[in-house]
């Protein structure tokens, strides 16, 4: 009996920490000492906030969650797999020269593919189109896809505004690093309003 328990204990603590490890998606990255960040932008009223996430070239329909800053400092995760999660603290998205910080899961570390399994194979010209909760569609052009060091993404330099309303995306990728429970690259996908 023991025998079978172990393995089994051990994938629900590599799950548990893969999760943990993914919700770190930006991990080590966006620090605030205080937890506290100053709002980058805010909606204009709930009707402009993001609630589907479509990418046609790479069949993704997700809902879109809220989150804010997690206990560690960093932008939070989604809590499931097939949602995305929009950084509540970042423009909505279509808010004139705004960026939206929008990340998702690749994977659970384990092999379950998360929303984002296939962003690392989007290249720029692809579409990306955010649905408001008002009904509004805001379409996005991708303009660059760049990995990071997980623990030397800019994320200041991501967060500054420009002229035109840019949605980034951000997901794991790279290899897995069993010791640190996540990915050693951070994939950034910017797409440009049209």
């Amino acid at each position: 009996m023991k025998k079978k328990i172990i393995p089994f204990l051990v994938g629900i603590i590599t799950m548990t920490a893969a999760v943990g490890g993914v919700s770190v998606l930006i991990g080590a990255t966006l620090y605030a000492p205080d937890g506290r960040l100053p709002e980058v932008h805010a909606a204009v009223g709930a009707n402009k906030n993001p609630a589907r996430l479509l990418i046609p070239s790479l069949g993704i329909n997700a809902a879109v969650q809220r989150v804010g800053l997690n206990s560690q400092g960093n932008i939070g995760a989604p809590d499931n797999f097939t949602d995305v999660a929009w950084f509540v603290r970042s423009a909505a998205p279509g808010t004139v020269g705004g960026v939206s910080v929008i990340d998702g899961h690749v994977d659970n570390g384990l092999g379950l593919a998360g929303v984002f399994i296939h962003l690392n194979t989007i290249r720029p010209g692809a579409a990306v189109n955010v649905v408001t909760k008002g009904g509004k569609t805001v379409y996005f052009k991708v303009t660059n896809v760049t990995a990071y060091n997980y623990e030397r993404v800019p994320m200041e330099k991501l967060l500054q505004t420009s002229g035109s309303s840019t949605i980034r995306l951000i997901t794991c990728d790279g290899t897995w690093v069993s010791d640190q429970k996540t990915y050693n690259k951070r994939l950034v996908v910017t797409a440009v309003e049209t």
